[in-house]
């Protein structure tokens, strides 16, 4: 049973590996790159997310404001202080994962829309700083964030880099670096959620009471989750700012917070490969209802409404459970047809 667990899980890895690696065969300008690059790190973001909110169950609101902390994080310790891009990140990701801690262990503790409004008070809080700090992040007015060095390249999407002999454009250096960090993303969180510590959160959000009575510390493991995902949302936000060379708070926000959350819930709560399709559709859809200008939010609200309606446990689950369901019913006429 484990190692066809561990089979499974090495197949969907690879699968995202050979799709990310064949994609670029579709992109015909620098633009598609920067798309894909931009899903590539949001869709990271989401899986850690989905770890908090798909398994465990815990709603959070705010969590955009510890992707905002994370890109300020880097870009202030890169652009203002002179650091490496690597230490800054790693040090963002140890600075927020005590941050969540801390105000993780008194609001983990409340439930259901209380929880929600807790979550959601932090990213406030967290937005305000980011925008009122003006000596430190720039205010409102936002600061520019430094090339991302990686093994002394600075990458730069206007730049031009040679590897194993080849020679290949900034867009397309970013790009594997985002993919490379979306499959390590994934790994991550599959081995995660298959570990002990994954059955824990399962049971947490099942019950929390019946979880408590078989002897899981429950306190501990809400916690523990909540650092892990917002670990997630601050390296991702910290090599956001790194790709994007300039960042404002709006990083923080609250509309950010709930594009996170709609990832999660439209791409299937509980599936890591779901939320990386949610992070897609969500991402790609605005572009393509470009054309429809004045009408485009209407449309995209209308999209995403019939798609809860009719998919109500998200876009892959429902996926995965339609197509045994044809398999199924086909072999069934053929059986019915042979013996007819």
């Amino acid at each position: 049973m484990l190692n066809q667990i561990m089979q499974s899980r090495l197949r969907g890895v690879m699968l995202l590996g050979l799709i990310l690696i064949f994609l670029p065969a579709f992109f015909a300008n620098p633009f598609h790159y920067e798309l894909a690059i931009q899903v590539g790190i949001v869709a990271a973001t989401v899986v850690g997310l989905n770890l908090l909110v798909g398994f465990a169950g815990q709603i959070s609101l705010g969590h955009a404001g510890f992707f905002g902390l994370g890109a300020y994080f880097s870009g202030i310790a890169t652009g203002t202080y002179g650091w490496s891009s690597i230490p800054a990140l790693v040090a963002g990701a140890i600075a927020v994962g005590v941050v969540a801690w801390i105000v993780g262990r008194p609001i983990l503790r409340l439930k259901g829309h209380y929880l929600s409004m807790a979550t959601l008070a932090v990213g406030f809080i967290i937005a305000i700083i980011l925008e009122n700090e003006r000596a430190l992040t720039g205010g409102p007015d936002g600061m520019s964030v430094p090339p991302l060095e990686v093994f002394g390249w600075q990458l730069s999407t206007f730049g031009r880099y040679s590897l194993f002999g080849l020679e290949i454009s900034g867009v397309q250096a970013w790009y594997m670096v985002a993919g490379v960090l979306l499959v390590i993303a994934t790994w991550f969180a599959l081995n995660i959620i298959e570990s002990p510590i994954g059955r824990a959160l399962r049971s947490l959000k099942g019950s929390e009471v019946a979880a408590g009575v078989v002897g899981v510390n429950t306190t501990k493991y809400k916690s523990l989750v909540f650092v892990v995902s917002a670990v997630y949302a601050s390296i991702m936000g910290g090599i956001y700012a790194h790709f994007q060379g300039f960042i404002t708070p709006d990083l923080a926000s609250f509309d950010f917070s709930i594009v996170l959350i709609t990832m999660v819930v439209i791409g299937g709560m509980g599936s890591t490969f779901g939320v990386i399709l949610g992070a897609v559709v969500i991402e790609l859809l605005p572009q393509a209802l470009a054309d429809f200008q004045e009408l485009e939010m209407a449309m995209f609200g209308l999209i995403l409404m019939v798609t809860m309606i009719f998919m109500p446990k998200g876009l892959l689950p429902t996926l995965n459970s339609v197509v045994p369901n044809i398999t199924r019913k086909k072999a069934a006429e053929v059986r019915h047809d042979s013996t007819g």
